[in-house]
């Protein structure tokens, strides 16, 4: 059973090499990594780009196209979540069941950060996305968008304007500074 998991381990990661699939493993990386899984894309994208120069504009724009993509699905999360909630305290409501009803289900969701976060995105609305490229802030700020219901396409539109530029920035940084920090390695 081990050494038939070791090698189906071993089977997926030479499948996903970047040298063999690329772009297509670009676009998976960047999708996974924009929905609240822990993973960073611009490690792959750089590394893509450091084997073929040449792929510069076509892998940034591979892997903007998935961490959009992600980001929707985000967005999409939240909404469902908002959707169950509201569900949740309407049946809570209508049976009165003091643990989950009454007082608790008239109460604002999340305290005062839930005031803070609902007056900015009231504030700045999809632009607000252009912070979803951020590391730790920018996944969740895509699922609030969604839970907040605010609209889909300009949330979207602003999102990959805020993911085209972190990947350029991030990819062009990285080329520039490689040379400096590998004669440190």
């Amino acid at each position: 059973m081990e050494a038939w998991l070791q090698s189906s381990i071993h089977a997926l990661l030479a499948a996903l090499a970047l040298p063999e699939i690329g772009l297509p493993a670009i676009f998976l990386i960047s999708l996974v990594s924009a929905t609240l899984l822990p993973l960073g894309s611009e490690p792959a994208v750089f590394g893509y780009v450091q084997i073929a120069p040449h792929m510069f504009w076509p892998a940034v724009l591979v892997a903007t196209l998935g961490n959009t993509i992600g980001g929707a699905i985000s967005y999409a999360m939240g909404a469902g979540a908002q959707t169950a909630w509201q569900h949740w305290r309407r049946n809570a409501e209508d049976t009165h069941h003091p643990s989950a009803g009454g007082q608790a289900a008239r109460s604002p969701v999340g305290g005062r950060w839930h005031g803070l976060i609902m007056d900015w995105f009231q504030r700045y609305g999809p632009p607000a996305l252009l912070l979803s490229w951020l590391p730790a802030v920018g996944d969740p700020l895509c699922a609030v968008a969604g839970w907040l219901r605010l609209s889909f396409w300009p949330c979207v539109a602003y999102m990959a304007i805020g993911k085209l530029l972190r990947y350029i920035a991030m990819t062009a940084a990285l080329m520039h500074a490689w040379p400096w920090v590998s004669q440190w390695l």
